[in-house]
């Protein structure tokens, strides 16, 4: 079976290996993605030589033959692991399209691990024995480039059947693959979520039974793998298939503890994992932003420390949005995901998710939607959209009444924030202006009258004006028995 390959750097690795007389393949994911009809950007390059052994890496020997004849693109070589690789662009010969690639180099290899630790020894060794060390059949598929045998594949596991079925399977026995490379582990349920593929059932069971073995892979490693889950088009193909094979308890045991319904006196609640899942999803339809994926992935984590029952109010999950939003600081630090702005704003649309729906439920007040306004700054059409993606009630008309109600809040939201500059806002009248007034340093009066012209704003009581926030710092500063050195107001009079 010939391939017709349609990168024209694809013929340049073919001949310079000609020239070096080193077998060249192209293995892995390219190749599994040319039969999916996927881009491609990320090539590996697998090369096998006469004899095995020797000083010289034929890897790097060949990356930096290539390289030459690409621009001189600057290789970049990492001995310790025997590859080399570089960034260029080539041609896609059947449309002539300018494509940017990354190509990565190494020699044929075998590997053998020890039980502690995911780092192979490794040897050299044959196209076969590279092929025998892929995590799964659909990426062990390689393409010959040299020019005798230029496009031929080599599938000694029937990776093609199973990339034609849409199945991950293991090249050799499972146990032994994510045994000795636990995040292979992790990988199947990615490539399931990114390639809308199925784990066969023995590879599930052998994931199921080595899912411990998490333990010695580093957390950005599986991090890395959970980003991908979450970025795919429908995240939830992953992240379900993590909590069937017992991995979602060794890297998100939070969303873990969701799962399930009780009921008492016959009264159940809806299962909190897979509405979660739901959620994901509905987000996913909707932004790529992967912060606002992780906040609709944390948004309920808090409910099972809060979980209740009583017989007059059934199952209650009161203040989850508040323990949810203080479980995220740990978890982020736990995954080695950013501390800084990323997480807070998790955090916060986490601490926030209930309020619009609390809006939707009840009367709909102009003090309640700057409030919202105020504490949700810039990021309120993000909140706004993740609590749309929450309503997923099996009651079409609790979804409609839900619906009706949300578009009356965004109505408000833009009326007020074009009325009364709400978001992001700073009281009028700051601390400087009533200690200057005043003739006072940093005291408690100027916490409660600085707080107390916010608070009139939010309520609508005064303007969100200075000359209103102006009179209103005056009155108050006269209850507090303070005396105004000057009670005009300079930037008034400036202007």
């Amino acid at each position: 079976m010939a391939i017709d390959l349609e990168l024209a750097i694809f013929r340049i690795i073919g001949a310079e290996a000609d020239k070096l007389h080193i077998a060249a393949y192209a293995v892995g994911g390219v190749v599994r993605d040319h039969f999916l009809q996927r881009p491609c950007s990320d090539i590996d390059i697998v090369c096998a030589a006469d004899k095995i052994g020797g000083e010289v890496n034929i890897g790097i020997e060949l990356a930096q033959a290539v390289a030459k004849q690409c621009h001189g693109a600057k290789v970049s070589v990492y001995k310790t692991y025997g590859t080399a690789s570089f960034r260029t662009h080539t041609t896609n010969v059947a449309t002539g399209e300018k494509i940017d690639i990354e190509v990565e180099f190494v020699g044929a290899r075998k590997e053998s691990y020890s039980h502690d630790s995911r780092n192979p020894v490794v040897e050299n060794g044959s196209i076969e024995d590279d092929q025998h060390r892929r995590d799964f059949t659909v990426n062990a598929l390689a393409i010959c480039l040299n020019h005798d045998h230029y496009g031929e594949l080599v599938d000694p596991f029937n990776g093609l059947r199973d990339l034609d079925k849409g199945c991950l399977r293991t090249p050799l026995d499972p146990d032994i693959t994510f045994n000795d490379d636990p995040l292979r582990m992790m990988r199947a349920v990615r490539f399931a979520s990114q390639l809308g593929f199925y784990i066969e059932n023995s590879t599930i069971e052998a994931i199921k039974r080595n899912a411990y073995r998490l333990s010695i892979v580093s957390a950005e490693r599986i991090t890395t793998e959970l980003n991908k889950i979450m970025m795919s088009s429908k995240p939830s193909v992953g992240l379900k298939s993590m909590q069937h094979c017992n991995l979602m308890q060794h890297v998100v045991p939070e969303l873990s503890a969701l799962v399930g319904v009780e009921t008492v006196d016959g009264r159940g609640h809806k299962d909190n994992f897979y509405h979660t899942l739901q959620v994901v999803d509905n987000v996913a339809e909707k932004s790529n932003n992967l912060w606002l994926r992780w906040a609709a992935l944390l948004h309920d984590i808090g409910k099972a420390g809060v979980k209740q029952y009583s017989k007059q109010q059934g199952w209650t999950f009161h203040g989850h949005e508040a323990k949810g939003a203080h479980m995220v600081k740990r978890l982020f630090r736990r995954l080695r995901l950013p501390m800084g702005a990323e997480m807070k704003y998790v955090e916060k649309l986490v601490m926030l998710h209930m309020r619009p729906i609390v809006l939707a439920e009840d009367v709909v007040t102009d003090s309640a939607v700057r409030r919202l306004l105020f504490e949700a700054g810039d990021d309120i059409d993000d909140l706004m959209l993740l609590c749309n993606a929450d309503i997923t009630s099996k009651n079409p008309e609790k979804v409609r009444r839900y619906r009706a109600n949300f578009e009356l809040v965004k109505t408000k939201l833009v009326e007020l924030e074009e009325r009364d500059r709400i978001r992001n806002f700073q009281p009028p009248v700051g601390g400087n202006d009533i200690m200057t007034t005043f003739g006072i340093g940093p005291c408690h009066e100027v916490g409660v009258i600085k707080d107390a012209i916010k608070e009139a704003v939010l309520d609508g009581k005064i303007a969100n004006r200075r000359d209103e926030a102006w009179q209103m710092m005056l009155r108050l500063g006269k209850e507090l028995g303070l005396t105004a050195i000057d009670e005009t107001d300079p930037k008034a009079s400036q202007a």
